[in-house]
């Protein structure tokens, strides 16, 4: 069943108007997406490297919404918060803008939401901090079977949108030039500069963020390590494809398999086999 959104709070503004929207729970890749973009963006408008340079400050720069949009809904802010709708699209906005959905294997995406919550997020309630990693990702709101319901009813949503693409994180991993070219077409950039385009590929490739996110040149608190000292505080920490089995019991990777055995099959993680072990 689709559930109604709507925003109508002071946020909404900012989350309008926008010339493209990229959507993803948390922990799927999108700080690599936006360190691209803004390379990418900021190299071919001959600016200073911004990870903000999309927020649609800079004029001849498409402004791009970043949102975890139902999934803050349900995991983020007050009561009050959640009635207003705060986190949410304003559904006016849906039809006007391409909207990519970025995904990832809910497996890896929980273990690493899972670092976040326990070793960067200051704002993390001490019962959520304190669970073991088994014991979280049982539950209901910020457990692992959130993350599949939201990316279902997303692309139940946004699927028949003329402007819809979907970009997995695996697939960024196995071939980013291909992807991030198709990322680029997806947001409607009609002719790519090749020269940027190498430019935002180099910039963005993971030993160069985690140097960034070490030397402080992030400049967004929220992509920061918390402890410079502990590489698991870090936002750009590991990125490795399959990295919940370091993570997660074997009990609770069958519980997962199940779980994620009831994505809808056009996301393409194929786990059937694994839940029934």
């Amino acid at each position: 069943m689709l559930r109604p959104r709507w925003n109508f709070s002071s946020r909404a503004t900012e989350l309008s108007n926008g010339d493209a929207l990229i959507l993803s729970v948390p922990k799927s890749g999108r700080t690599w997406l936006r360190t691209f973009l803004s390379a990418y963006f900021s190299q071919k408008a001959d600016r200073q490297f911004s990870l903000t340079i999309t927020d649609g400050r800079t004029p001849e720069i498409p402004r791009i919404i970043y949102s975890h949009d139902r999934f803050e809904h349900l995991t983020k802010g007050s009561a009050w918060d959640r009635l207003r709708g705060k986190y949410l699209i304003p559904s006016a906005q849906i039809q006007r803008m391409p909207i990519v959905l970025l995904v990832r294997d809910p497996r890896d995406a929980f273990t690493s939401y899972f670092v976040q919550l326990t070793r960067r997020n200051p704002a993390t309630p001490d019962t959520i901090r304190r669970m073991s990693v088994d014991a979280l990702l049982h539950h209901p709101r910020f457990g692992i079977a959130s993350m599949v319901d939201v990316m279902n009813v997303w692309l139940t949503e946004f699927g028949g949108h003329p402007d819809f693409a979907l970009a997995r994180y695996e697939d960024f991993c196995a071939d980013p030039r291909r992807n991030f070219r198709d990322l680029l077409e997806a947001i409607g950039v009609d002719k790519i500069d090749p020269a940027a385009f190498e430019h935002a590929l180099r910039f963005s490739n993971f030993e160069n963020m985690q140097r960034l996110e070490a030397s402080g040149l992030f400049e967004v608190k929220a992509l920061q390590p918390g402890n410079p000292e502990d590489r698991e505080s870090f936002k750009v920490r590991r990125g490795k494809v399959g990295g919940f089995r370091d993570y997660l019991s074997p009990s609770s990777q069958e519980y997962a398999a199940r779980i994620c055995a009831t994505l809808d099959r056009r996301f393409g993680y194929s786990v059937e086999n694994e839940a029934a072990k």
